[in-house]
């Protein structure tokens, strides 16, 4: 059995990648049309295109990974190697340099470019470790909801603190390096704000590095296109691809739209009214983005807490389709909250129960993945754990790249009217079209909800039911012998 603190220690590396995911899926898409400049449709072509790259670099990088031979391990040393470059990416995707529109466009593809190919380096090793700190099916799911309880942990510190650290440098903060003024704009803040987030992602690689370890020895002795074949022919990780395609479009639409739809539908001065029990007064909470996303991820931890307990009393297949019909209905009755003070609560708390069933569904993913790699070790005999933790990690990417990218899309197409970094500044009220309110409705709701639907007919045919899953366990045990 593995230490508390390893357990802790492995959270810590998701706590990272989360912070800076967190703010990507959910601030960048705003950031590049509000902020950088970028015209909605340029935006939604960036995010999509950058992606295309995942698509060969993190095979790649599984695949030098799982080939990888240290006196640390496989996996471990790149939390250590890559470390500096993720801090450093980070903060230059956020710098908007005073330039042309097309050399701003240019810059933006490279960093975006850059960021996505060091997340890659450092975080499908950070997933493949899972396959080798433990042997035991069971024990991986613990270590999984650790990983996604101190992810959402972060994902709540860096959410939280976005908006106000941006006012804070806002007021207080230096000029950047681009343009030597003595104001502070909006861009510079949000730049600020991404050096601090990135500092801590930095430690907190550190310290993962520090309190975990390789347990299992696994040595590939196949070649590359065996690799690919075994991969390719692998029917629980298509079905698992697809399916964790699902669950990060499904998040990705929500969590991109809501800086939006706060700016837009909710408005800038919209009032959460907390009645006092004491007679008094009672007072009033701003209810703006961040508090509505921070609040989430605080229900997301809730929701990885339950995973465990939930897997070993349904099963990790059921376990999946139940939670992702409690979405849909969830998501539906989202579409039908009134925008009133009343209808805030009600925003909150479906909210709070939607991250909550998320919260349930990311260790199970990742714990799924760990059985897919084991049943490819068994049936192929190749290890190729990196290799199928990369695919985790592509996936993931490409359904915050289709979500971003669909939400700027459909927003462009309905006449959506981006504000300036003034307009933004000053918090501007726009009059956007009637067709724009609807579709960011739309964008909270039904389209997440059709979504959870195709995810629950995808996981309907993954055939690692537990009975499966622990016949694997017990064959793998001898073969290792």
């Amino acid at each position: 059995m593995a230490r508390l603190s390893e357990k802790i220690g492995y959270g810590l590396g998701d706590m990272s990648s989360s912070m800076f995911w967190k703010v990507f899926s959910y601030y960048l898409p705003f950031f590049y049309s509000n902020i950088f400049g970028l015209r909605l449709a340029d935006a939604a072509v960036l995010v999509l295109v950058t992606r295309i790259w995942d698509a060969v670099s993190d095979p790649m990088m599984g695949i030098i990974a799982d080939r990888t031979q240290t006196r640390w391990g496989k996996y471990r040393p790149y939390l250590l190697w890559v470390a500096p470059l993720f801090s450093i990416c980070g903060i230059l995707l956020f710098t908007t340099p005073d330039w042309e529109y097309g050399a701003k466009l240019i810059w933006a593809y490279i960093t975006y470019i850059l960021m996505m190919t060091v997340y890659t380096g450092i975080n499908v090793p950070y997933g493949a470790m899972l396959g080798v700190i433990t042997d035991n099916s069971q024990e991986k799911t613990v270590f999984s909801s650790f990983r996604m309880f101190f992810a959402y942990g972060g994902s709540f510190i860096a959410l939280a603190a976005w908006e106000p650290l941006v006012k804070w440098i806002t007021n207080n903060g230096q000029s950047s390096m681009f343009n030597g003024q003595s104001s502070i704009s909006t861009a510079d803040a949000w730049q600020g704000a991404m050096i601090v987030i990135a500092a801590a992602c930095f430690l907190l690689f550190l310290l993962c590095f520090a309190l975990t370890r390789e347990r299992l020895k696994t040595i590939s002795t196949v070649s590359i296109g065996s690799d690919f074949k075994a991969l390719l022919s692998n029917r629980p990780w298509w079905l698992m691809i697809g399916a964790a395609l699902c669950f990060n479009l499904f998040c990705t639409i929500r969590g991109a739209t809501v800086a939006y739809y706060f700016a837009d539908v909710i408005g800038f001065d919209a009032m959460l009214h907390v009645p006092s029990f004491g007679g008094g007064k009672g007072m009033s909470i701003l209810f703006y983005a961040g508090l509505f996303l921070s609040i989430g991820e605080v229900a997301n931890m809730i929701g990885v807490a339950c995973t465990v307990p939930l897997a070993r009393r349904l099963g990790k297949k059921s376990t999946f389709i139940c939670v992702n019909s409690c979405l849909i209905i969830c998501s539906i009755l989202f579409f039908f909250i009134p925008v009133s003070p009343l209808g805030f609560w009600f925003m909150l708390l479906m909210q709070v129960i939607i991250s909550m069933l998320t919260g349930i569904m990311s260790p199970l993913i990742w714990s799924m993945y760990a059985d897919v790699s084991d049943y490819a070790e068994l049936k192929y005999k190749t290890a190729s754990t990196g290799l199928i933790f990369s695919s985790s990690s592509m996936a993931q990417k490409f359904g915050g790249a289709i979500g971003g990218a669909a939400v700027l899309w459909l927003l462009g197409a309905c006449g959506y009217v981006p504000r300036t970094d003034e307009q933004l500044a000053a918090q501007t009220v726009l009059e956007q079209p009637e067709s724009a309110i609807r579709v960011l409705w739309y964008l909270m709701s039904f389209i997440p909800a059709a979504v959870a639907l195709l995810a629950i007919i995808i996981a309907r045919f993954y055939p690692l039911t537990v009975q499966r899953v622990n016949e694997i366990e017990e064959q793998l045990k001898l073969q290792r012998q």
